[in-house]
């Protein structure tokens, strides 16, 4: 029995900006969607929260990752650029890398979880 719920991959970069499953998760949606709003709202994220993680993306990386499109007869939206799709293929290729590499030390971790342990809350912390 897997005691591991999830992993994930969290590149901090020098320059104080991090790439991550949140990010990554964002950049899908937009993609799925067609909207930075409808994107943040499938995750329970205000549109400003979703707009503002959007722009860091974008100004993270020398190109932009999302592309959007003002109102109009047709309507706004968003999506990703060409760039932005390969930022999430190779993030998400990372991700796969290092769950493959990471196999055997996750199953040991994993089989030596004692399942009769409970943290303490933060309540009880005081």
């Amino acid at each position: 029995m897997s005691h591991i719920r999830k992993t994930t991959i969290r590149i901090d970069f020098d320059i104080g900006v991090r790439l991550g499953p949140g990010k990554a998760q964002l950049l899908e949606l937009i993609e799925e969607h067609g909207s930075i709003r409808a994107a943040g709202a499938s995750i329970g994220m205000s549109y400003r929260r979703a707009w503002l993680l959007s722009d860091e993306i974008n100004r993270m990386f020398r190109e932009p990752s999302i592309f959007t499109r003002h109102g109009g007869k047709s309507g706004g939206g968003a999506g990703l650029t060409e760039f932005g799709r390969e930022l999430l293929s190779r993030y998400r290729r990372m991700e796969a890398a290092m769950l493959k590499a990471a196999d055997e030390d996750l199953a040991w971790l994993s089989s030596n979880i004692d399942a009769a342990f409970t943290p303490f809350s933060k309540k009880d912390d005081s």
